[in-house]
């Protein structure tokens, strides 16, 4: 029976050679794009998935209230609940980013990406497996440090570097361990210090939010406790005692400096996925471009399924003959459908293959636009694609199955199965869905591309084309502000240098500190603080719209001035916030001028109230300047930097390689992921017209070829081929018309949440609509009017001889 079934299978296969073909492609390409978004599914979920301790651990949220949820914590209430209580397994206070800076060893210096700072019970968090030396040994005490396989293999060789010395901050340490990741990890370190141990006892009594705290719990259902307890701590031991020192009432303190932080706890499981800040140093998954991209692939898939269900059942008029002697020779309805079934099983396996070859060459380009390293293989990725497969074969294969199976056996026997609507409602609606498919595809990528250019062309404050950053690494027992004072009279005799200056602060950079302003007796503001140096807004084009800027002429702009944004003046309630003065960082402060407002982090956040100050005002963002920025001439600008590098590697430093960032690159990288959108946007939509349009082009096809003897008759009686054009493609536009008015409801509802994403966005306007209608029109009359054309000129006497 098979072997027979076969034998069909391939004769139909001989006789229908560009249906089938464009059958697989479209079916093909429709998984192929299923396989993509599923392997960048599962690498998103796979973070932790490996870590046994992976339920037991979560990550300290402080919630500040406003909708401000920071991922960091101080350095008080961790010490305090473990010995308070009987919830904590254990603790690890961390430094949110990695460092990236040299290792030495005996000369050789490596520059290292993922340079890591915890405590000591960092391992017991994230359990790397140890291939020399051991997690409870490898960072016991502050000289130790560990390695990945990886960062040892390039210092040392075949070398076993255990009980080595290297270099690294100005400090020696010694090898107790190296490790191997052991796969996806919110924290993948290529080294691991506990320097950070030494800011914690600095730090032991303030209540500054400066670190990643994550808890290992005893019981997972004690989370609701733990955080009752640290809310309790926070108000007890910070609040109170900061109202008493202050002499007033607990509800004056918080009337005045608002409600007491809440915490939160964010489990290991969630955190790649968590919509928000966080503290875990690789960063979390854009869930939201993760949900589109599978939502459309699915779509995608659904419309290569619609597209072989309508040729399936269009192709069914030429087998009605075939299923009706079947019928007559004692097949049952089942054996028709299985033996449907079973041809679509091997189509379905063909496009499986053609999709794995399609993904297997795009992969590279793939990976590049989302910057992963995705790959074929798995064992879960196998069995979704069995699913995946399964899925496909019934959703494709049972309906024209069964509508075949239920050929009427007189009917089709006698020749007029042509004539019977059975069928055209299942096709027509599968058609009309194409188009609403191919409508919100259209009008989906048009608009991505639009609010991406918005942000491209978007006046963002500041101007950042002949500005870089260059990257100021500290040196142990050095002032880092005198040290740049030196450097700056230095980089200032350079040919094509016109200014240079500094901050405690990069533009699309990571770098942010925020603190709390007050002003008479309104509540307190957290606003971000933007230390300066003379001359740092003027060299970025910043404006001032109201008195001045800080000058080394006056004094007093090192000691008690400071600048606001117009955000955070606008919170002061004043007419004219000049010479008004504010508390902040425990002091009182006059406010000098008022700085325009200009976009620090990406288009999705909104600008949020900053204070300007000099940069020796708090002894800590003297240690904080990790640029310097340098305006470059625009002529000669390449030689200007050479000129620089060579400076910076013979007088600066000549261990760390000379990097610098241009300011407006730095920032666009803040918009960079929905750039990558919305070229995987177009892409996409690119895919779903091609398949369309092998649908539409089938179809017609079929429907056309099924109408030869009508076209014939009307020929005869005197039709002209513009009638006869008119009347075959009709149909399809009013099919035309239906889907784009069906599409248009879903995208404009979904790409109007998708740009809730952004502070800063387009309003939804109607050129996309426009363009979608145009386009969609003139590919259905492009396709529908040349095969029209062609069965117009059909020879007569071929289909009327026998009438």
């Amino acid at each position: 029976m098979l072997k027979n079934w076969t034998n069909i299978f391939i004769y139909h296969i001989k006789n229908n050679k560009l249906f089938t073909s464009l059958n697989v492609l479209g079916l093909g390409i429709g998984i192929a794009g299923l396989i993509f978004a599923i392997l960048y599914w599962n690498e998103e979920h796979s973070y932790d998935q490996w870590n046994p301790e992976k339920d037991k651990i979560y990550s300290v949220m402080s919630n500040l209230g406003g909708g401000n949820v920071w991922a960091v914590t101080s350095a008080i209430p961790a010490p305090l609940l473990k010995s308070t209580t009987s919830y904590l397994d254990d603790y690890c206070y961390f430094r949110t980013n990695y460092s990236k800076a040299t290792i030495q060893y005996q000369g050789k210096i490596e520059l290292v990406d993922k340079i890591f700072t915890a405590q000591s019970s960092f391992f017991s968090f994230f359990p790397f497996e140890f291939i020399r030396g051991s997690a409870k040994s490898a960072i016991h005490d502050r000289n130790s440090i560990a390695i990945s396989e990886e960062t040892a293999s390039r210092l040392f060789k075949d070398e076993n570097p255990m009980g080595k010395q290297v270099t690294y901050a100005e400090q020696i340490f010694v090898v107790r361990g190296v490790y191997r990741l052991s796969g996806k990890s919110s924290v993948m370190p290529s080294a691991v210090t506990t320097i950070i141990e030494e800011d914690l006892e600095k730090n032991r009594e303030s209540w500054g939010l400066s670190y990643g705290l994550m808890l290992k719990l005893k019981k997972q259902n004690d989370t609701t406790a733990v955080i009752k307890k640290l809310d309790q701590i926070y108000l007890d031991e910070n609040y109170k005692k900061q109202a008493k020192k202050e002499g007033l009432s607990l509800e004056a303190f918080i009337k005045r400096y608002g409600k007491p932080i809440k915490a939160e706890l964010l489990p290991l499981t969630s955190a790649r996925l968590y919509q928000g800040n966080t503290s875990l140093a690789e960063g979390n998954a854009n869930l939201t471009f993760l949900q589109i991209l599978m939502t459309l692939s699915i779509l995608i898939l659904l419309l290569s399924i619609a597209n072989y269900i309508n040729l399936a059942t269009a192709n069914a008029v030429k087998r009605a003959k075939e299923v009706g002697i079947r019928k007559v020779i004692g097949a049952s309805k089942l054996q028709i459908v299985i033996q449907f079934v079973f041809e679509t099983i091997l189509i379905t396996l063909f496009s499986v293959l053609l999709a794995l070859v399609i993904v297997e060459l795009s992969l590279p380009f793939y990976n590049g636009l989302l910057n992963k390293n995705l790959i074929l293989i798995g064992s879960q990725f196998y069995l979704q694609l069995v699913l995946v497969f399964i899925v496909v074969v019934f959703v494709s294969g049972v309906i024209p199955a069964i509508y075949i199976s239920n050929f009427e056996v007189l009917k089709v026997l006698k020749g007029n199965f042509s004539r019977s609507k059975s069928g055209v409602w299942l096709r027509n609606g599968m058609l009309i869905l194409q188009f609403a498919i191919a409508t919100f595809f259209i009008i989906g990528s048009f608009i991505v591309y639009q609010q991406v250019n918005f942000m491209t062309e978007k006046d963002l404050g500041f101007k950042g084309a002949q500005v870089i950053d260059i990257s100021f690494k500290s040196k142990k027992g050095r002032g880092q502000f005198e040290r740049y004072k030196a450097i700056q009279q230095e980089l200032q005799k350079i040919n094509g240098v016109q200014a240079v200056s500094a901050g405690s602060f990069s533009i699309g950079g990571l770098e942010n500190s925020w603190a709390g302003l007050h002003y008479k007796s309104h509540q307190e503001v957290i606003t971000q603080e933007m230390g300066i140096d003379f001359g740092m807004l003027k060299l970025l084009n910043i404006q001032l719209i109201k008195g001045r800027d800080l000058t080394e002429k006056i004094s007093s702009d090192t000691i008690s001035n400071v600048l606001l944004n117009e955000t955070a003046a606008k919170t002061l309630l004043e007419k004219d916030p000049i010479n008004k003065v504010v508390n902040w960082q425990d002091g009182n402060y006059k406010v000098v001028g008022i700085v325009k407002d200009f976009n620090y982090f990406g288009l999705e956040n909104k600008i949020g109230p900053m204070i300007f100050f000099h940069i020796k005002i708090l002894p800590w963002t003297q240690n904080e300047m990790h640029t310097i920025a340098v305006k470059i001439s625009p002529d000669q600008m390449s030689q200007t930097i050479d000129a620089i590098g060579k400076f910076w590697k013979t007088k600066v430093d000549a261990e760390y390689p000379f990097e610098y960032n241009f300011v407006d690159r730095n920032f666009a990288r803040t918009y960079k992921k929905y750039q990558d959108q919305s070229q995987l946007f177009s892409l996409l939509n690119g895919i779903v017209i091609l398949i369309a349009v092998f649908g539409l082009f089938a179809l017609a096809s079929f429907s056309m070829e099924r109408r030869l003897r009508e076209i014939a008759i009307r020929k005869t009686l005197g039709a002209e081929t513009n009638i006869l054009l008119k009347e075959l493609s009709k149909q399809y536009v009013i099919f035309c018309l239906i889907g784009f008015v069906i599409g248009i409801i879903p995208a404009y509802l979904l790409l109007r949440k998708w740009l809730e994403n952004f502070a800063f966005r387009i309003d939804i306007p109607l050129l996309p609509f426009f363009v979608a209608l145009i386009a969609l029109m003139f590919l259905t009359l492009t396709i529908v009017l040349a095969k029209a054309y062609q069965v117009t000129k059909i020879d007569v006497l071929k289909y009327l001889k026998y009438e």
